[in-house]
This record gives structure tokens, sequence and C-alpha cells, in this order.
């Protein structure tokens, strides 16, 4: 199954995309939210549902502002050789504020004083049951309530000249995690995935999560044991090569349009606005 929201900002109406059609989920939930996710989204027979009227409304994030987003750094081999790191052993993680979450056709916001402003396509993996000390990897992929495409939006003077030793400086503008458009049920879902990133339609970031250090399994169940994963948190799990921050790509500027793709997860399409 697939989850959609859509119509405006804060007041989005949860869709389903079952069986080539779009259904209005308004009668079972109020939102796609932890709630609904940890009783297993929706069970019913999507031909008793409403039809969904989605023509010309604005898509939402797919799913209700997340109590955390967790976010792993350097997670892909060819991405940490070009920022100038070793792979890491064990996984990097930050914290981004929910409050930057956007919809995939929202535009990116550039901050006071940004010079460095870089996209990141990622793949973004959304919990849907409690995960507190999980044993295995294998037991930790039961608590996927989907997976969805992020553009982890980051501003580099910030995240790394004024870090004070961490990133979310850098992370945590407004409008810095583009989110969806659909949040992809696991059954629908086959690894590798290939991701891409364009910018003003020239091609970015080529790559799959194959060249991933750390897979979504191991992510759960690493992050488990450090914290509770609650149902509707956000976990950010890297980006591949091919950012800004690399040196061959100059940064956004005002006017850019940032495209992000995830194989089978779709697409997004931000402008960059001053």
């Amino acid at each position: 199954m697939r989850y959609l929201r859509v119509g405006p900002s804060g007041a989005e109406r949860p869709v389903l995309y079952a069986e080539g059609s779009l259904c209005d989920l308004s009668s079972v939930t109020d939102d796609i939210d932890g709630a609904f996710l940890a009783a297993g989204g929706y069970q019913g027979d999507p031909a008793a549902l409403p039809p969904a009227d989605v023509d010309g409304g604005r898509v939402g994030p797919p799913i209700a502002r997340p109590g955390v987003i967790l976010c792993v750094g350097q997670n892909y081999a060819a991405h940490a050789a070009e920022s100038g790191a070793s792979p890491p052993a064990e996984p990097i993680v930050f914290y981004k504020a929910p409050n930057t979450v956007a919809g995939p056709e929202d535009d990116i916001l550039l901050p006071r004083g940004s010079t460095r402003t870089d996209w990141e396509v990622e793949l973004g993996v959304v919990i849907g049951r409690t995960a507190r000390y999980l044993s295995s990897p294998d037991e930790a992929l039961a608590c996927v309530a989907g997976y969805v495409v992020v553009n982890d939006v980051s501003e580099r003077e910030f995240q790394l000249d004024r870090s004070g030793g961490q990133w979310s400086k850098g992370k945590s503008c407004e409008t810095f995690n583009p989110l969806g458009p659909w949040l992809v049920t696991p059954d629908e879902v086959e690894f590798p995935l290939r991701l891409r990133s364009w910018v003003n339609g020239e091609p970015r970031q080529d790559s799959t999560t194959a060249d991933m250090i750390f897979d979504v399994g191991f992510l759960i169940w690493h992050l488990s044991q450090f914290t509770v994963l609650e149902p509707g948190d956000l976990i950010n799990t890297g980006t591949p090569e091919g950012v800004a921050l690399s040196g061959r790509f100059p940064y956004l500027k005002p006017g850019d349009v940032v495209e992000t793709e995830i194989e089978g997860l779709g697409r997004q399409r931000s402008g960059v606005k001053g």
C-alpha cells in the first residue's frame, strides 16, 4: 500500500493508494500518524473507501510531523570518501528538528546568511512499532511502517564551520526536510533502491542503497540500543555521493530547482527561495 497526504499545510487529508485507486481515509483516521501506523495502517478493503479528490491539491509530507527525526551521516562509502572521511566504524547519528518537514513540492527556503546550502537525496524509514533494545537487525525490520523519499537539505557552513561540535545547526532550518510524496509499505519495496538527484535538470547524485555502509535493519537495531524509537518517527539513512560539499558542483541559490527520486518511492521537485 501507499499513503499520501493532500491539502494545505497543517490541514492535510489522509489518502490511500491501493489497487490502482486513490481512496479517502478520512473516515478511518484523522491522519497518517503514529497511532495509525502502530495499529498496522489500513486493514480493510480499499473498495469500501470513497474515492479521494486530489486534483490540483497540494501534496503534503506523507506522515504527520514525526516525534523525532534521527539522521545518519556518511553512510554511503563513496559519499564518505568525497567528504574526505574514512568510512565510520559505527553509525554517525545526529538529530534534525521535526518542524523541518515539508511537502515534496514545497519551496526550500535558504536561511539568513546562507552561502553553502546543499541537497542530499536519502531513503527515509518510518517507524511503525516501538523499538527498544532490539535483539537483532531482523527483529528491527519488523518495526518498519514504510519508506519515503527525503531531501536532507544541509547548510554546510552552519553544519561544519559553526557546528560547536555537532551538525544540527546546519540541518534544522525550516523546510530542510522535504518528504514524500508517498509512504510505501515494506511489502512493495525491493532492495537495492536507486537514488538520484538533479539541480536545474542537471544530474547530481546517482547511486543505490547497495553502497550503504549500514543497512536499514542494522540502523534501527543500533539506534534502539541508545534511544526508544516510536511509531511515526523518521530515520534519514544517509546520502550517496554527488553533493555540493564534494566541490564538484555549486551550492544552491535562489531560483534553483532541486529534484530527488528513489526508485519505486516517487519524485520530489522543490524550488529554492532566498
